[in-house]
């Protein structure tokens, strides 16, 4: 009798077992969400983090990003680096200091005497002999591009998912196509990310093409090009695929200063 009661018990844990330990876990498209993930205060740059994943993955601006941690136009990051990702009335410096408003400091400066005065005008007279800058060296960032940008569509496949902001979320549209189908740059610029670091999004592509608009390009199975790549519109930058999503599809999104933006506003008519 107590061995038939050992037997049972057993088989009661053994059951249980395999009930609750399934190996295999069904993949979602997180890209396609019920909220915004909330950008916390500060992050630690990961290996394979750029500027611009990040601001992405928060649904922030790089620049802005960029501007309240001190970091130059290169917009190069570290592992290990600390980000803020709020400004509040306060910005850090390199050094981890707080520095105000540049108007704040302004008016606690104390009104300068008239000797000082006259060698300001003096200085400001030199200087304005100085040969200014051209506007390509004003704007020598290497992903900025004058003129409005023609958008075309990244793929030919049909638009399965539309860009919601209500209920579940979907930041971009979602193209059907077969795994390996072409996926193209919606317009000329710079590759600023191609990596998987981004949950959800699988294999990303991030194009930026204005230092205002960046596109994106998700779930690919093979990226043919690397940041800093500078494409052409048009051009092939990967092929179709599933991955950190349960079908084949292209997610495509558009983002202006960090946020998502409806795609079939810019792409053109078919």
């Amino acid at each position: 009798m107590c061995r038939a009661w050992i037997a049972l018990l057993v088989g009661v844990v053994l059951t249980l077992q395999g009930c609750g330990s399934s190996p295999y876990v069904p993949v979602t498209d997180r890209s396609r969400s019920t909220a915004p993930q909330p950008a916390p205060a500060s992050y630690v740059v990961q290996q394979g983090d750029t500027l611009y994943s990040i601001a992405f993955r928060y649904g922030l601006d790089f620049k802005t990003l960029a501007r309240i941690n001190r970091i130059g136009g290169s917009y190069q990051i570290y592992p290990g680096q600390t980000l803020k990702l709020r400004s509040g009335s306060a910005r850090s410096s390199g050094s981890g200091s707080i520095v105000r408003d540049a108007s704040i400091a302004q008016q606690t400066t104390a009104t300068p005497s008239r000797t000082q005065t006259k060698r300001s005008e003096k200085k400001t007279t030199a200087q304005s002999t100085v040969k200014q800058p051209s506007a390509t060296q004003k704007n020598s960032s290497p992903s900025a591009a004058s003129g409005p940008i023609k958008w075309q569509w990244p793929a030919s496949g049909e638009v399965i998912q539309n860009f919601t902001t209500s209920g579940k979320i979907n930041k971009g549209i979602n193209l059907a196509g077969k795994e390996g189908d072409p996926v193209h740059a919606a317009a000329a610029g710079r590759v600023v990310y191609a990596g998987n670091g981004l949950l959800g999004y699988g294999n990303l592509v991030i194009i930026d093409h204005n230092q205002q608009y960046l596109s994106a390009y998700a779930h690919n199975s093979k990226v043919m090009v690397k940041e800093n790549d500078h494409v052409r519109a048009g051009q092939k930058i990967a092929e179709f695929g599933r991955t950190g999503t349960d079908r084949v599809m292209l997610h495509f999104e558009i983002r202006r200063d960090g946020q998502p933006l409806n795609p079939l506003n810019f792409l053109p008519k078919r």
